[in-house]
C-alpha cells in the first residue's frame, strides 16, 4: 500500500490540494434578565395590582328565616312571660311570708292581664288559696272549682278543694273524690305539716283540711 501522499507531493504530482475542513461554531444565546419578556415576579405584581383595581361586589346579606316582625313578636312575648314570672314569684314570696293580702295583688295581676300564658292558672292556685285566708271563701271556692278542670292532675287544686268542700260547703262526697285525686297523684297531702311548711297555706285552709282529715 502506498504512503500517504502530503500535500506538496500532491501538488507536484499535478493534483490540487484538500481544502481544509470547516469548523462550524454554535453560539448559545442566554436571555438576559433585563430582557423585554416579563418575569414571573413582574407577572405576579401585575396581577395583584389588577385584582385590587377591580371593584368588589357587596356582600350579599345572609339569609335570616325570620321576618322582623316574627322577631318583634317573639320579643314582646318573652318580655310578657318574663313580667309574669316576676309577679308569680312575687306572689308566693309574699304568701311564704305568710302576707296573704298582699299576695293575691300580684296573684291577681298575672290571672288577669296574662291568662293567655299557662303559668296563669298556676297564679289563680295562689289567688284562691290567698281568697280563702281573706274572707272571700265563696269566690275561693268557684277559683278553686275551676282551675281544678283546667289543672285537672294537680294534687294542690284537688288537696285545697277538698278542704274547702267538706268545711265550707259540707260536700263530704265531693270533697272525698277531690282529695282521691290529690292523695293518689302526691300522698304528701295527708301531711299537715307538709301544706303548712312546705306549700305555705293559709292558716284557715290549714285548719279546713285538719277538719277533713279526722272528719270533724
Amino acid at each position: 500500500m502506498p504512503p500517504p501522499l502530503s500535500p506538496a507531493a500532491s501538488s507536484a504530482a499535478g493534483k490540487s490540494p484538500l481544502p481544509p475542513p470547516t469548523t462550524t461554531t454554535t453560539t448559545c444565546s442566554r436571555i438576559s434578565p433585563t430582557s423585554s419578556s416579563p418575569t414571573r415576579r413582574q407577572l405576579l405584581v401585575s396581577n395583584l395590582l389588577l385584582l385590587l383595581a377591580t371593584p368588589r361586589r357587596a356582600a350579599a346579606a345572609p339569609y335570616d328565616p325570620v321576618s322582623p316582625s316574627e322577631r318583634a313578636a317573639s320579643a314582646s312575648t318573652s318580655r310578657r312571660v318574663g313580667e309574669a314570672i316576676r309577679l308569680l314569684d312575687l306572689g308566693r314570696t309574699l304568701q311564704a311570708r305568710g302576707d296573704y293580702a298582699a299576695a293575691l295583688a300580684p296573684y291577681t295581676a298575672v290571672a288577669r292581664e296574662y291568662g293567655d300564658l299557662a303559668l296563669a292558672e298556676y297564679a289563680r292556685v295562689g289567688r284562691a288559696l290567698a281568697l280563702y285566708e281573706v274572707g272571700d271563701r265563696d269566690d275561693a271556692i268557684a277559683e278553686m272549682e275551676d282551675v281544678s278542670v283546667a289543672l285537672r292532675g294537680y294534687p294542690e287544686i284537688h288537696a285545697a278543694l277538698a278542704a274547702a268542700l267538706y268545711a265550707d260547703k259540707h260536700a263530704p262526697l265531693l270533697a272525698e273524690n277531690q282529695f282521691a285525686i290529690a292523695t293518689l297523684l302526691d300522698p304528701h297531702y295527708t301531711d299537715l305539716a307538709y301544706v303548712r311548711d312546705t306549700k305555705h297555706w293559709p292558716p284557715s285552709l290549714v285548719d279546713s283540711l285538719q277538719h277533713f282529715i279526722t272528719l270533724s
